[in-house]
């Protein structure tokens, strides 16, 4: 393709963005502000105006979603240019026969040829031409036709070591609690050996344990858990300098989006691909080369997966000029928000200026004011329900174009959702709730994947034994455990038992036809893994199994539920061979393996939509309800005597508000029953952060009493107070009175720490202690 890339009508810093050719650059991309636009052109802008090979470019995403409108708006983008460039007309004013072959074109000759997708799945890619280059630090090995285990086979595999394995208290040793410490080691870049050494407890060094029985599970049936995908390949770039060097040269240009997310783990991946091992602040060769992160570190909201935002914070140091933020050549601020409404904005930009740790930026409005942000006070969570589905019904009924879809309402825990989802349910209306059971993670859909995953990978163990006896066939719990014993004393793997048919009569006795037939039928569909793809494999298993015909036989209305599921994983199989070169089995089942129901989520859909502030980063809509804003549920009880906590939670409400698009409600309640019991509740210390002038309300006293400054004054005291002394222990004295913005009126109690390292515990009448780092915390001393 010959033509240049037209940017005249990106922002300028879009453009600064888009044009950066070869070096380190970081993008901070603000809320709404058009990232994905900056990505999408600065990938087209190396193709077309730096002859960049595509070949040559890694673009890594947080989403499969994601991943899927960057390849999108990428195609699109180059027919169009092509469009103009062959006919002097955009692709729209050609004919649908035109663009499809003008599609088809950027298709083979350059989308095709971009490495775009997450971590997991890049990371899939790389280890099926290079992992069994690779073994770990005890000799475990893998195959390239390896299995990924999903977190329900990972919690199952930690659970039978913990209570069957080691016969272990798993009430001392919950096996959900293990596995968390597993994944966090791994997302460390720790070995189970590492991990012994970090231990000083008996509790440490036995999880260590399990860590290292857990990795020899896996290896034996040739299978990675989510974490190992990333760790993996980390440790085979550090030890393999062969394949290190190729993947450096391969990936010329490496994308980073959502760069605050990143953990450990996954920076180190992106240092040794971009540096080639060496030390990221020495390395200089940038010629031809460049690594180009995105990201908001106001948006981080997620440390309980590992995420460190510091990594983000630290990219200056590590990659760039680290010049202020005025002279620097290797930053951009992107601040214009092409989503929110002023007012919108306005309550976002002053709520997370209370946060210290960010890199400072404000979104700026491109749109009108729009409605005031408006703050409901409830007596308790159902009349807070009957508040917010009471507004979809008025706001339809003003409003022909806001159906359903255009709803969302942002809770703080799964739990909230109870209330609201009796209320839509009386009043009628059709919702989701987003982030529930995973249409993977559904009985009949891991069975179906069970035999592929066999078929797939014979080594896997674990998919075997799902689906030996499924459907029934005759195969009793005795005989398999005689099968799998064997298999263990004999140190193979169960296939070479179950594959050979003298050893199954030996030890299956009377069982040994239904063992033999489920062989015959794994064995069968084996043998045409080069010579058929995904969908016929998947077709033919299912109606050699017996599993659809076993379901029509039940004739209940769960069994055909479960045929429906089935049906549609079917359809996902003929979806994903349109949509990718390589149709196989072993395609589909990572594609599969690494799906979440988010990245389905879609506008199409005419429901409201219920779910977590987690679940909902990077979505945007209409009309936002944002509920339960109260001390203790949000933030959270744990986040109250931790800063750095705190200033995650605001984050999370940072990123709940700048999801509305024309309108925000945000309500609490003054008392609510969670758990079992009810509490009076108080308001949250974030609605005191909120600038009243922006706010309607139903009673007066729904709006919290706040120091009222304008955003400029508070940003220009706050930067004030950043150069003033640290606090010191002699600068509070147990007895003296406070005034803390959301609490009220305080007396200290008690002082903690020395120097200009303390915690003041503060009684407030009615709310009890707390503890408060002086700061971090809006307090001011009482006169």
């Amino acid at each position: 393709m010959s033509q240049t890339l037209d940017i005249s009508h990106l922002n300028s810093s879009q453009r600064r963005a888009v044009e950066h050719y070869c070096g380190p650059l970081l993008v901070v991309a603000g809320a709404g502000s058009g990232k994905t636009r900056a990505l999408t052109y600065r990938i087209a802008n190396l193709v077309l105006n730096h002859r960049v090979d595509p070949e040559n470019i890694l673009a890594v995403t947080f989403t499969n979603k994601a991943a899927r409108e960057m390849k999108e708006r990428i195609e699109k983008l180059f027919a169009d240019q092509k469009a103009r460039s062959d006919f002097g007309k955009p692709l729209d004013a050609l004919s649908p026969i035109e663009q499809t072959r003008l599609r088809s074109y950027v298709y083979k000759n350059i989308t095709k040829e971009l490495w775009i997708g997450t971590f997991h799945a890049l990371c899939a890619r790389i280890l099926r031409f290079d992992i069994e280059k690779y073994q770990d630090g005890s000799g475990r090995k893998w195959t390239r036709n390896f299995s990924i285990f999903d977190e329900s086979d990972a919690q199952s595999l930690v659970k039978e070591i913990v209570t069957q394995k080691l016969n272990l208290d798993d009430k001392k040793f919950d096996p959900k609690s293990v596995r968390y410490a597993i994944s966090n080691a791994k997302n460390k870049s720790l070995s189970p050996q590492d991990l012994e050494k970090d231990q000083s407890n008996f509790r440490g060094r036995v999880i260590a344990n399990v860590y290292s029985m857990y990795q020899d599970t896996l290896s034996a049936n040739n299978a990675l858990d989510f974490d190992d995908l990333i760790l993996t390949p980390v440790q085979l770039l550090k030890q393999n300098e062969q394949v290190r060097a190729y993947w450096h040269k391969r990936f010329r240009h490496v994308l980073v989006d959502e760069y605050q997310d990143t953990n450990r783990t996954q920076y180190d991946l992106i240092s040794l691909l971009v540096t080639n091992g060496e030390n990221s602040n020495t390395f200089n060769e940038w010629e031809y080369r460049s690594v180009f992160v995105v990201g908001d570190a106001d948006q981080s909201i997620y440390s309980f997966r590992a995420a460190d935002f510091t990594i983000l914070m630290g990219f200056q140091d590590d990659f760039g000029d680290r010049l202020h933020d005025d002279d620097t050549r290797t930053m951009v601020k992107l601040e214009e928000n092409y989503r929110s409404t002023r007012n919108i904005l306005e309550v976002a930009n002053q709520l997370i200026d209370n946060n210290t740790e960010r890199i400072d930026k404000v979104l700026k409005p491109t749109r009108g004011e729009g409605e005031p942000i408006f703050l409901y006070r409830a007596d308790d969570e159902t009349s807070e329900a009957e508040f917010v589905t009471n507004q979809i019904r008025q706001l339809e009924a003003k409003h022909p174009e806001l159906h359903h879809g255009k709803f969302a309402i942002l809770y703080r825990t799964n739990a909230q959702s109870r209330a609201m989802e009796d209320s839509l349910v009386k009043l009628q209306i059709p919702y989701k709730v987003v982030g529930g059971l995973r249409f993977y993670d559904r009985k009949e859909i891991k069975d179906v994947l069970g035999y592929l995953r066999a078929i797939a990978n014979p080594f896997d163990t674990i998919s075997l034994l799902r689906v030996i006896n499924t459907p029934r066939r005759g195969i009793g719990k005795t005989t398999i455990d005689s099968l799998v014993k064997a298999s263990q004393e004999l140190s193979i793997p169960l296939w070479e038992i179950l594959s050979d048919e003298t050893s199954v009569k030996s030890l299956a006795g009377r069982s040994a036809k239904g063992v033999l037939q489920f062989a015959q039928i794994i064995q069968k569909w084996r043998q045409e893994l080069d010579a058929c793809s995904a969908s016929e494999i998947a077709q033919g298993v299912l109606e050699d199994s017996g599993y659809v015909a076993d379901l029509r036989n039940q004739g209940t209305d769960e069994a055909t539920d479960r045929l429906e599921n089935v049906q549609e994983l079917y359809n996902a199989v003929l979806q994903f061979e349109e949509n990718n070169d390589d149709p196989s089995l072993l395609g589909f089942l990572a594609s599969a393996s690494l799906a979440s129901d988010l990245d389905n989520l879609g506008e199409e859909d005419q429901k409201v939509s219920l779910m977590t502030l987690h679940s909902s980063k990077g979505l945007e809509f209409p009309v936002v309800f944002l509920i339960g804003l109260e001390q203790g549920l949000f933030p959270n009880y744990r986040s109250m005597e931790d800063p750095a906590a705190l200033e995650e939670e605001r984050r999370l409400c940072y990123v709940g508000i700048t999801r509305a698009q024309e309108r925000l409600f945000i309500s609490y309640a003054r008392e609510r029953r969670l758990y079992g019991t009810r509490e009076p509740a108080s308001p949250s210390l974030f609605l005191a952060e909120l600038p009243r002038e922006l706010l309607n309300s139903n009673v007066a006293a729904a709006i919290p009493n706040k120091w009222t400054k304008p955003i400029s004054e508070i940003r220009r005291n706050k930067s004030e107070s950043r150069n003033m002394p640290n606090s010191h222990a002699n600068d509070w004295s147990v007895g003296d009175r406070l005034i803390h913005k959301a609490y009220g009126e305080g007396e200290v109690v008690r002082i903690f720490g020395a120097g200009n390292k303390i915690c003041l515990a503060v009684k407030f009448p009615g709310l009890g202690q707390k503890i408060i780092d002086p700061k971090m915390t809006p307090i001011r001393r009482e006169d």
